[in-house]
């Protein structure tokens, strides 16, 4: 937010050398991941793709020349549209392989493997769009070298004034449609509910707090459509799902509460886990139908209800995409693990209660970006992230 608010050409040239340099360096240590892997599991061919994947980006990143001019730099950019769109099919293919390689390695590491990978395939989208949004800044009719970009709405991905309310509204009414086109059209589906303080707002990336708040909301409504179906209570309305949102001075807290039977005690052990768990084989079956993950909120096919004028569609898929565009019902197991994943690389936390035979409580902390880093592990203990 720093370096973008005041944006020039030498700046824009500053930040497409850091990127040029800086993604290289953080694939090749994923890369280094990987080639530490048993062998087995390397040669799973989901782990294989992902692997062919990294190696062409590093491949492609290396040989790229320093950035001199703003032509080198739409160059560049162009470079970087085809790697995120290429890249689009990692996360999938991550589930897959590590759901499959589940008896191969120990499933602690394996999951220490998977939020390496994804910390570290977050922190290269988030410099990479961060890029290409500055880049779109500076290259718009409207745009003058130097102007304040604090003074607008957006620095680069970075909304400023993101609203708690807002982001909860938006993800309802995404999560609610969703669940009447996937349940059918006379499905009762619970009211969502938002009290607290209805003010509080925070910057942040949009994709970001709009894909975590969207997957709880979107557990919450089929969990209460699920538990509501099976008590064959049609004849009153669902329980309400009640959100509550806390303002203080470092951060913004949701309380995403319902009333949807709680999680089952056999899947608790393994609510964070993308590797390990009783429905570990129906998941593998149900990413099989997932081509494509990225995970936002943004690419929801409900297009009536979710035209989102407010917001320009970037020209590059964003960082997340059409996760959240499944039916509700085809569980993946990851939606929780790569939330909490999201949630804690901004500095923030994910936590459940769960009451079985009641509801689900979910507590998202958010803290204000600006007063704290990014949650990148240190260089030392990761060799660089």
């Amino acid at each position: 937010m720093v370096f973008g608010r005041s944006l020039t050409e030498s700046r824009l040239i500053s930040s497409a050398n850091y990127v040029r340099t800086e993604l290289p360096a953080r694939i090749a240590h994923r890369i280094r991941d990987m080639q530490q892997l048993p062998y087995v599991v390397v040669t799973n061919p989901h782990i294989n793709d992902v692997y062919n994947l990294y190696y062409d980006a590093f491949d492609c990143f290396r040989k790229l020349k320093e950035v001199k001019t703003l032509e080198d730099n739409d160059r560049l950019c162009e470079i970087i549209r085809q790697n995120l769109k290429s890249h689009l099919t990692v996360i999938p293919k991550l589930a897959m392989g590590i759901l499959e390689c589940g008896g191969l390695m120990d499933p602690v590491d394996l999951d220490q493997f998977m939020n390496t990978i994804l910390r570290s395939r977050i922190s290269r989208r988030v410099i990479a769009e961060q890029h290409l949004s500055l880049t779109e800044t500076f290259n718009s009719s409207h745009f003058s070298p130097g102007a304040k970009l604090s003074e607008s709405d957006f620095i680069g991905e970075v909304f400023i004034k993101c609203s708690a309310k807002d982001v909860i509204d938006h993800c309802a009414k995404a999560v609610t449609a969703l669940a009447r086109s996937t349940n059918g059209p006379d499905v009762q589906v619970p009211e969502i509910k938002v009290v607290g303080h209805l003010d509080a707002s925070f910057p942040y990336i949009l994709s970001h707090i709009e894909y975590i708040v969207g997957e709880l909301l979107r557990n919450s409504v089929q969990a209460v459509i699920e538990c509501h179906q099976t008590l064959d209570n049609t004849a009153s309305p669902p329980p309400p799902i009640e959100v509550t949102i806390c303002e203080a001075q470092e951060h913004v807290i949701f309380r995403i509460s319902d009333r949807g039977g709680g999680i089952p005690r056999a899947e608790l052990p393994y609510l964070w886990s993308f590797s390990k768990g009783p429905q570990s084989q129906k998941r593998l079956e149900n990413l099989g139908q997932v081509p494509r993950m990225a995970a936002t909120m943004q690419e929801l096919h409900v297009e009536d209800e979710l035209s989102r004028r407010d917001l320009e569609t970037p020209t590059y898929q964003s960082s997340l995409s059409s996760l959240t565009s499944r039916p509700p019902n085809l569980r993946l197991g990851m939606g929780l693990p790569l939330s909490r994943v999201y949630a804690e690389y901004w500095a923030g936390s994910l936590n459940l209660h769960s009451l079985e035979g009641y509801g689900v409580d979910a507590f998202l902390q958010i803290s204000r970006l600006g007063n704290k880093n990014e949650q990148l592990a240190t260089r030392a203990s990761v060799d660089a992230v």
